[in-house]
């Protein structure tokens, strides 16, 4: 009985990622009232310098990296073959960079490189993803895969966003959906 909770507990995780890390940022935005998203870049909220209580989105993308890496574990261990294991462990991956986020803030060297990677680790994983839906021949999985797969990076690069923030929540929010299809598909 417990085992069984633990597991649907463990299934959620990325869901609960993504639901905490809205909550960071929304959080950290009410602590920054200069903080325009027309203007900044999320990681501006973790800025030591710039920043009020900086600790709060630099925490809460630690903490939503942990999370995150939790949930590739479980998406491990329902892995029916090779790619989704691929898959599952560059979610793992992208939220080890999603911790050094936190880790390393705006305003420190390595920082554009972790936050940068993060994006990149995702998109990895999706490509696998979508890959293996198209081997599997899982019809939505399919469509709503190759959409964000495809179109996602598009918009992204086509698209003149007047922030970054603006980019970045974008991101997010494919990210979000990608979550929601592999904790229903699996």
């Amino acid at each position: 009985m417990i085992i069984r909770y633990l597991g649907t507990i463990w299934r959620f995780t990325g869901v609960l990622a993504a639901l905490f890390a809205w909550a960071i940022i929304i959080l950290s935005i009410s602590q920054n009232p200069w903080f325009d998203l027309y203007k900044h870049a999320l990681s501006d909220l973790g800025d030591p310098v710039r920043a009020n209580k900086p600790w709060i989105y630099n925490l809460g993308l630690i903490i939503t990296g942990v999370l995150t890496c939790i949930y590739s574990l479980y998406l491990i261990h329902v892995a029916s073959n090779k790619i989704h294991v691929f898959a599952s462990a560059m979610i793992f991956v992208a939220g080890i960079f999603l911790a050094l986020i936190g880790l390393y803030p705006s305003g420190t060297r390595p920082h554009v490189f972790v936050s940068t990677w993060f994006f990149i680790q995702m998109w990895i994983s999706m490509l696998a993803f979508f890959i293996e839906a198209l081997i599997n021949r899982r019809r939505l999985n399919d469509v709503i895969l190759g959409l964000i797969t495809v179109i996602g990076p598009l918009g992204a690069l086509l698209i003149k966003w007047p922030s970054t923030a603006l980019l970045e929540i974008y991101g997010v929010i494919l990210i979000d959906i990608y979550v929601i299809i592999l904790t229903i598909s699996f």
